[in-house]
């Protein structure tokens, strides 16, 4: 229970049914800010219900980016959506799995913490998740906790995530608790017809769970007339005010308005006995949206990565070019360009010619890496704006050594444990790891950044912090050979003396980071570093177009 003094938080439960990536997410996500605009606290959770502990040691083909908090908890690329749209940072409470669960669970049984009793799923699985689901809540520091439960309502795995819900709604009462569940309103072309039956299977499948949903929030791509409306109402024992239409709209940011249109949030506060007469204000979002819609210019920027076909493998790094397009007023357009295909030299130039901005991705392993280099070189020999990412920035400091100082054979011991000039190396505290998940170097790091540099321009100070996943680094054995070939490690970490930042003075825009820079940023708040790389390409693209600045005219006038 809350502490004496603290205000007690009311719950939220998002669910859905029929079918997976409807988007309960997003719909969580826009609630919570209609509710924070309100003047509320709010904050949201995921609870996932596969077995691992979390998805730091999935494939990105399988679960799609591995989003990192601050305090270095490995977790559902759904807490970026959090992040982006309340712009407050999420922890590890706010992404729980089955997997860690039952390890928990499991844990205390083998201290003996259950004096001998049959470990069950009920109660002792289903306790361990509304303790879970009650930590944020408990705080006191919030309104409204929004707890999102992954998969579809019928699924095994999220039978107990379910039962955790009805308990919950038991325990705590009617106006402390309600349930929203998101469905599917198929259109049938051939009939010309929307069909609410898949929402009443769902409803009924949730119902025989003991769980009845406050809300309906239906996705459809056409509008729900009023006999719709009331046709889901009466079969799935909901008012019709609360049958929520989820339209698809043009961007994810979007639905913030839409759902403050159908009134999701008026209806959410009056079925907890929420008094709040504090109108939603979304002007700044609104201002956003503006700016986003009605570009001034389109930049085109390379994404070269090894997870391409999947780009929620890039979701922060894609969101991030919103955002940043948006500050410059300018539609960025990303092509996704698979390394592997960049091996052949020729082939690399010709794809990469007609870029404004190229960005090297992060990633794992050494497949599609001979790639990343060439388009890091292509980026520094051709003059266009280059920006590389954890293991972007490893790749430019590679091409660097091989190329510019002739260190043939320079390597990242990742790829070639052998290598005699590992330029990137395996980090000290990392060398006795042998456990993957959750090992890495996690969370947010402090970097201290020289004045005289392009990462000061950027940032506009000399301390920053900045999220993490690594395990290799800049081998500082190497730092004055490459910073006298021309090279500038121009963000140290204070502590540790690990490069963060590499740029080349000598390039229009040129900088690679270890950090996750994409991570942090926000609508509110875009990232600076994605910011100024956009403002660099939108420069470069109007230097092409005009033909008539040189690439020293054009380094000058960036570094001013």
């Amino acid at each position: 229970m809350a502490a004496t003094g603290q205000k007690s938080a009311k719950y939220i439960f998002v669910t859905g049914g029929v079918t997976s990536s409807l988007g309960k997410g997003i719909i969580a996500s826009s609630l919570a800010k209609l509710l924070q605009s309100r003047g509320l606290t709010v904050t949201i959770q995921k609870f996932d219900p596969y077995i691992n502990i979390d998805p730091g040691t999935l494939n990105p083909y399988e679960h799609g980016e591995c989003y990192v908090t601050d305090d270095g908890a490995e977790t559902d690329l759904d807490l970026g959506h959090y992040e982006r749209f309340l712009n407050r940072p999420t922890s590890q409470a706010n992404n729980i799995t089955t997997g860690r669960i039952y390890n928990n669970v499991i844990t205390r049984e083998r201290r003996g913490d259950f004096l001998g009793k049959t470990v069950q799923v009920v109660p002792h699985i289903t306790d361990e998740i509304k303790r879970n689901i009650r930590l944020l809540g408990d705080t006191g520091e919030y309104d409204i906790v929004i707890t999102e439960i992954g998969g579809c309502v019928g699924d095994i795995e999220s039978l107990p995530f379910v039962e955790a819900v009805r308990q919950l709604k038991f325990e705590l009462g009617e106006k402390d608790t309600l349930v929203i569940h998101l469905t599917l309103i198929p259109y049938l072309q051939s009939a010309g017809e929307l069909k609410t039956k898949p929402t009443q299977h769902s409803v009924r499948q949730l119902l025989e769970t003991g769980v009845q949903p406050d809300i309906i929030v239906c996705r459809t791509e056409h509008p729900l007339p009023p006999e719709i409306r009331r046709k889901i109402a009466l079969f799935c024992n909901v008012q019709v005010n609360s049958v929520i239409e989820a339209i698809d709209a043009e961007t994810i940011y979007d639905v913030p308005l839409l759902m403050r249109k159908e009134k999701l949030d008026q209806r959410a506060l009056y079925m907890l006995d929420l008094y709040n007469d504090q109108d939603a204000d979304l002007d700044a979002w609104k201002a956003f949206l503006g700016r986003l819609k009605n570009p001034t210019d389109t930049v085109t920027i390379g994404l070269v990565g090894k997870y391409v076909e999947l780009h929620d493998a890039y979701k922060s790094i894609a969101e991030s070019f919103i955002h940043a397009g948006a500050a410059n007023e300018c539609k960025v357009k990303i092509e996704w360009i698979q390394s592997e295909t960049l091996v052949d030299v020729d082939y690399c130039a010709h794809t990469l010619s007609q870029l404004d901005g190229i960005l090297v991705a992060p990633g794992f392993g050494e497949r599609g890496i001979e790639g990343k280099i060439n388009a890091v070189r292509y980026a520094r020999e051709n003059g266009v704006p280059f920006f590389g990412i954890c293991l972007g920035m490893q790749m430019a400091v590679i091409e660097y050594a091989r190329n510019v100082l002739h260190i043939d054979d320079a390597h990242s011991s990742e790829m070639e444990p052998d290598t005699k000039n590992p330029v990137i190396g395996l980090m000290e505290d990392q060398k006795d790891v042998t456990n993957k998940g959750g090992t890495m170097r996690l969370g947010a790091y402090d970097c201290k950044i020289k004045k005289d540099s392009l990462a000061y321009r950027v940032y506009g100070k000399t301390l920053i912090s900045e999220r993490h996943r690594h395990r290799y680094e800049f081998n500082n054995a190497y730092l004055a050979a490459l910073e006298k070939g021309g090279m500038r490690a121009s963000g140290i970490n204070p502590d540790t003396g690990l490069v963060e930042i590499i740029e080349l003075p000598s390039h229009p825009w040129f900088m690679g980071v270890q950090f996750h820079p994409e991570l942090k940023s926000t609508v509110m708040s875009p990232q600076p570093i994605f910011v100024h790389f956009v403002r660099a390409a939108l420069a470069h693209a109007q230097n092409r177009r005009s033909g008539t600045i040189t690439l020293a005219e054009e380094t000058e006038t960036l570094s001013n």
